[in-house]
This record gives C-alpha cells, structure tokens and sequence, in this order.
C-alpha cells in the first residue's frame, strides 16, 4: 500500500469512482487482453485483479486474449520459422495446431487459473466452443486466418450474466470443420459488438494514438468517428495502428458505445480508464 497517499486522498478516489459504478453494474465490457501486459508478471497480476473488481461491483466482463510470444516460443521450439504478412501471423497448418495448442491450451486455462485463485470466477472458452465463432478463410496468402462470420453471443451473455467471466481464446471454426486463427483485436471488437457491450477496451503497448509516433506526449484522448479517415490522410494513423483502430471504428459503427486503446504497461490502467475522470490512452466515439 502506498503511505504517501492520505486518507482523504483515498476517500477522493473512492468518492469519484462511484458514478462510475452505477454507470456501469449490469453492462458488458469487452477487455482485450495482450502485450507485455501478459508476460510481465506485476503487470499480469494487476490485469487480473482489475478485471476481479469489475466483476465484484457488477460488470459483465468478457476477456478475449492473444498469445504470440507464447506460440513464438513454441514454434521456436519446433524450429519453425514464425511468418507474418501485413502484420498477421501466417498460418499453415502446423502453425494452426501449435496456436490451438498454446491458445485454448496453455494461455486459456492459466488465464482461467490466475482469476480464480486471485478469487473471481471465469469459464475458459475458445470460439470452437459451441460454435462460438465461425469464420471463412480471409486469404490464400494467410493460411489458415480466418475472418469472422457468427458470434454465438448467447454463450457469453449467460456466462458473464450468472457471474463468471468468459475467458476467450481466438480460435474459429469453419463450415466444413476447418480449424482458424483469427487476430484478437479483431475478434474483441465483433464479439463487443455481438454481444451489446457499452466499452471495447484493447490494451496495448502504447500510450493510444499518437500525433507523433516518436513522442509519447503527443497523446490524442479524443478521437471522432468522422476524423479518422483525415488522421489516415495524415499519416497519424498508420503502420500497426490502422487494424486497431480500424476495430475500434467497427466496433462503435456496431453499436458499442465506446471504444478504447490504452496503455497496457501502466498498472491498473483498466480501473484508471473506467473509474476516474481523466481516463486513460484514446477513446473512439
């Protein structure tokens, strides 16, 4: 506990965090979870206990996950090369089977594990669960990437809804048994959307969007639908933020009421963006 901090300090917080709550018991978020927020431990842990919090005041939240340092790793054991195009990972099928392994495997039920014994409840899931994703091949050059066709949201709104947090990994399921991969940030925004969520959150390594991708202290907070395309045109967005803010734009034209890229490498940035006036990272709206 931080001493420095004084007991009206502390009710301050509690105090201004209060309309948040009420705003927010009941409604869906949707937190995709990555980055080195997944594989530095201080930083896992205050993920974890976020998340925990949002469920004990009332929140519906459905965590979706990644896992490329983990399936990295792997293939690297295997001595396979990892191959990306456009900045997703090509997928043959050797590759497929090492995500599938390591993603609804490993990282799923770690993830599953860590909220329960931190005292939550979550459901490990992954999108061939019930046929809770079903995708089509999104191109030849990618393998087996898949783009998403049907969210089966019912899964997830009676899991969230009798109190226990869906724990998603990104893998989908084709007509004919094929077995995809498909890019978290992705998939978050269309389950967000699917499911009515009020928040799509996606964490980062980043601050959010940046005028200038060298200096984080040219943060932009505030992002307008109708501005994205001129920030293109600029060259503000570009690079690896395009598919992610290309999420957040579908997700918000899909009928969730905000969408957010935050910094991932603050702890507790979650709760910051939530509960506290100044927020955290960029909101799309």
């Amino acid at each position: 506990m931080n001493t420095n901090v004084s007991n009206s300090d502390r009710a301050h917080i509690l105090v201004q965090a209060l309309p948040y709550i009420k705003r927010y018991v009941g409604k869906t978020i949707v937190v995709k979870y990555g980055g080195n927020a997944m594989i530095n431990a201080e930083l896992k842990d205050a993920v974890i206990k976020d998340l925990i919090l949002m469920q004990l005041v009332g929140i519906n939240v459905i965590l979706v996950h990644g896992g490329g340092p983990e399936i990295n790793a792997m293939l690297k054991k295997i001595n396979k090369e990892s191959k990306f195009v456009n900045g997703m990972r090509y997928t043959d099928q050797e590759t497929m089977d090492i995500v599938q392994q390591v993603l609804a495997g490993k990282v799923n039920k770690d993830l599953v594990h860590l909220i329960e014994r931190n005292g939550g409840k979550a459901v490990g899931l992954c999108g061939a669960d019930g046929s809770l994703l079903k995708a089509d091949k999104l191109s030849e050059d990618l393998g087996f990437v898949g783009e998403i066709r049907e969210v089966n949201a019912d899964i997830l709104k009676d899991t969230a809804e009798k109190g226990y947090i869906p724990v998603v990994s990104t893998i989908a399921t084709g007509d004919n048994g094929e077995v995809y991969n498909i890019n978290a940030d992705v998939a978050a925004a269309k389950i967000a959307e699917k499911v009515g969520a009020r928040k799509l959150i996606l964490m980062t390594d980043i601050r959010g969007l940046l005028r200038d991708k060298d200096d984080e202290n040219t943060l932009i907070p505030v992002v307008k639908l109708s501005e994205v395309s001129k920030l293109k045109k600029e060259g503000v967005i570009s690079g690896g933020m395009i598919p992610k803010i290309d999420c957040c734009v579908d997700a918000v034209k899909g009928g969730v009421h905000r969408a957010h890229i935050i910094d991932g490498r603050e702890p507790h940035s979650i709760l910051v963006e939530l509960f506290t006036d100044e927020g955290i990272g960029t909101m799309f709206y």
